[in-house]
């Protein structure tokens, strides 16, 4: 069974029913939507038929409404409001990217079973020098030129064809999402964003939720260093040649994880 809808103002992709196993709720990246799901839905209704699954699209990104801003807190929030509407107690979060952060913040304010951060550090390091130095430019009309540098970053470019494609369609990039996803990194300073970050991580670690870390590479290792020691229940899962894409590129591999 799968139903298209609004859960808590959000649009979503409602799968399945519910049974004894947690649902999954499946947050995209920045300027992304609930599309790129579509190659992982495909393998876990092959490899778990009938598990509940709600993908949503973030406030203001593909089906839902825009916002003047967007507050992570507010998301989070938001996000909750759409568990709670679907019917969802204690899913699993499964967060790509930016849906790293919110799952991971997800976690430390409502329950859930476990978390899955899809190649989102959480720490900001470099990336914030970078964007801080880039504001100007970020506020202005040219401010697509970042977000075209970011791109590049993510190794689109050797991906394979239909995931290629798919990285290439299902995004929509705005000056606002940028902006107001980012504002964080904007105002705030590394240090302080660290210790938000920690302080979610310890609520996680004392509530025993496991957490997921996937990625296309092996975590730089002071990062790694950081997250192990902040998480008691961690697993890292590398799963090469993705690029900042490894649930599109290895779908079956993402969704054996899920529902293993």
């Amino acid at each position: 069974m799968s139903h298209t809808g609004y859960y808590g103002g959000l649009a979503a992709d409602d799968h399945g029913s519910a049974g004894d196993r947690p649902a999954l709720v499946l947050l995209h990246g920045l300027t992304y939507d609930r599309r790129q799901w579509g190659p992982l839905l495909g393998e876990l209704a092959r490899l778990d038929p009938g598990r509940r699954v709600l993908a949503v699209d973030l406030p203001g990104h593909g089906g839902s409404p825009r916002w003047d801003h967007y507050d992570l807190d507010e998301v989070v929030a938001a996000v909750h409001a759409a568990v709670t509407e679907a019917g969802l107690a204690a899913p699993i979060v499964v967060g790509h990217s930016l849906g790293g952060v919110l799952v991971t913040k997800y976690a430390a304010a409502h329950p859930a079973r476990g978390v899955v951060n899809i190649d989102q550090p959480l720490l900001v390091g470099r990336f914030g020098d970078i964007l801080r130095q880039a504001e100007p430019v970020l506020r202005g009309p040219a401010w697509s030129q970042i977000w075209d540098r970011m791109l590049a970053t993510m190794q689109v470019d050797r991906l394979p064809p239909a995931a290629r494609d798919l990285v290439a369609t299902a995004t929509g990039p705005r000056q606002d999402l940028l902006l107001g996803y980012w504002n964080e990194i904007l105002v705030d300073s590394a240090e302080e964003l660290g210790r938000r970050r920690a302080r979610d991580l310890e609520v996680i670690r004392s509530s025993g939720v496991p957490y997921r870390y996937v990625s296309a590479h092996q975590p730089d290792p002071a990062y790694l260093e950081w997250l192990t020691s902040a998480l008691r229940d961690l697993t890292v899962t590398v799963l090469p040649g993705g690029g900042h894409f490894p649930h599109v590129v290895h779908p079956r591999e993402m969704a054996g994880l899920l529902t293993g």
